[in-house]
C-alpha cells in the first residue's frame, strides 16, 4: 500500500481511539447545512460485442480492436482475425480469435485432432507450461476444449476453443497471477458469455 492509502487509516484509527469515555446524553438538534451529493449512475463499460459476419457474439470491455492476420499453416495460408479488448486498471487481455479451415481439412479432419494441434500449437507459439485442459462443448453442442497455461513471464492464459461450421474459434483471457483470483468472476462470466452461432 501507499502512503496516499495509509494516511486515512492513520489518521481514523487516531480519531476513533481519542473517544474512550463518553457519556450517555440525549442527542442535540442541530440544522444540517450539508447538502446531498447527487451521483450519476456508473455506466458499466461492458457491452454485448457481436462478430461483423454475425458468427458469434461476447461480452466485451468497450469496442474490440479488429485485427486480420495472414499466416502460413501446413495447410497452406490461413487469415486469422482477432477482436481484443481491454479494460481499465486490469492487467487483462479479453481476446476472441477464429480461421476458416480450408474445405478439405475442416471436412476430413477430426475436431479432436484439430482442438489438440491448436492447444500444441498454442503453447509452442507462446513457450508456455500447460496447466490444465478438460473437453468443453459450446451452448449449442460444438465440440471444444479448455485450456489453461503460463508462460515464462508468469502471464496466465485460459482458452476456450471450438470447431464449428468449418472454423476454429478460440476465446482467451491473459491475466497476472494476482487478477486472475481478484477477478475471477469477470474473467469466468466473459468465458461464459461467448456464444457461437450454428450456421453463418
Amino acid at each position: 500500500m501507499t502512503k496516499r492509502v495509509f494516511l486515512p487509516l492513520i489518521i481514523a484509527t487516531l480519531v476513533c481511539s481519542g473517544f474512550h469515555n463518553v457519556e450517555a446524553r440525549p442527542p442535540k438538534r442541530r440544522i444540517s447545512t450539508i447538502k446531498p451529493i447527487i451521483t450519476q449512475p456508473i455506466k458499466s463499460e461492458w457491452n454485448l460485442f457481436t462478430a461483423p459476419d454475425g458468427s458469434f457474439s461476447v461480452l466485451m470491455p468497450g469496442t474490440p480492436e479488429i485485427i486480420t492476420q495472414t499466416q502460413k499453416t501446413f495447410m497452406g495460408e490461413i487469415d486469422l482475425q482477432l477482436f481484443v479488448g481491454k479494460s481499465a486498471n486490469q492487467e487483462v487481455a479479453y481476446i476472441v480469435t477464429y480461421n476458416e479451415f480450408p474445405y478439405s481439412y475442416g471436412e476430413l479432419t477430426n475436431p479432436q485432432a484439430i482442438l489438440s494441434n491448436a492447444r500444441d500449437m498454442a503453447l509452442k507459439t507462446t513457450k508456455s507450461k500447460l496447466i490444465r485442459q478438460r473437453p468443453i462443448r459450446s451452448s449449442n453442442g460444438h465440440p471444444g476444449k479448455e485450456i489453461e497455461y503460463i508462460n515464462a513471464g508468469g502471464k496466465i492464459t485460459k482458452n476456450r476453443m471450438y470447431v464449428a461450421e468449418g472454423r476454429l474459434y478460440q476465446v482467451m483471457v491473459i491475466t497476472t497471477k494476482k487478477q486472475r483470483h481478484t477477478l475471477s468472476k469477470t474473467l469466468n462470466g466473459y468465458l461464459n458469455s461467448f456464444q457461437v452461432v450454428l450456421k453463418r
